[in-house]
């Protein structure tokens, strides 16, 4: 993998979306570099499809979010070293029953994963090992994995789709790119993305581009 800059690879994701997150600030199975990304509607009090007041104050369905069964596709070559299906989405949200669940419930009872087995925090998930490194596709929706361990891909190729399954706070894709499959000793690797435009406040880049905090991009190709 090359030293002197971030890998480029394919933007894994179709529309508008919008980089929440960009570094998870830990190393722990590879995630500095990593990158959660959301489904923008471009509706103020709407920005991710569910209405914010209903998410904040009721129950919300996952469906209502535009990043819900959204096409995830391979941002690189390689061959599929970890298919993990069959962890159950989580089918109504709540922002305020979110928050303590994760700050108060799982600080009493964390989540436990294995070395074979990161569906508590990933939930469904896909580790595709290739030239650049290794490609990690995270809260997948339970049955839509499209390949199995042992698979080839090409860039551009399906994967599934977005899920809410995991330790998520809403459907979304979380995405990394990092040195080795083995999650206790993989390091994060900074990439860049083609095949998609960033928004600069006056109109659509093309890339490549560095996802930043709350940057909003759409996938073009």
């Amino acid at each position: 993998m090359p030293d002197d800059g971030p890998v480029v690879l394919r933007f894994p994701l179709r529309g508008e979306w919008t980089a929440l997150r960009t570094d998870h600030g830990t190393d722990f199975l590879g995630q500095r570099h990593a990158c959660d990304f959301v489904r923008s509607t471009g509706r103020r009090w709407a920005p991710f499809g569910a209405r914010a007041v209903a998410h904040a104050f009721a129950l919300v369905p996952a469906r209502a979010f535009a990043a819900w069964d959204a096409p995830v596709f391979a941002a690189a070559a390689g061959r599929v070293r970890v298919a993990a299906d069959g962890w159950p989405d989580r089918l109504w949200l709540n922002a305020l029953w979110d928050l303590g669940r994760l700050r108060v419930l799982e600080r009493v009872r964390p989540l436990r994963i294995t070395p074979d087995d990161w569906r508590p925090l990933a939930g469904n998930y896909l580790l595709i090992e290739g030239a650049e490194g290794v490609t990690f596709y995270a809260h997948l929706r339970r049955g839509s994995l499209r390949v199995r361990a042992g698979d080839r891909v090409s860039p551009g190729d399906p994967l599934g789709a977005v899920g809410h399954s995991g330790r998520s706070t809403m459907p979304h894709l979380h995405f990394h790119l990092m040195d080795g499959a083995d999650g206790l000793r993989a390091r994060g690797v900074p990439c860049a993305f083609d095949g998609v435009e960033s928004w600069d406040g006056a109109g659509w880049r093309p890339g490549p581009t560095t996802p930043t905090p709350r940057q909003r991009l759409r996938g073009v190709d």
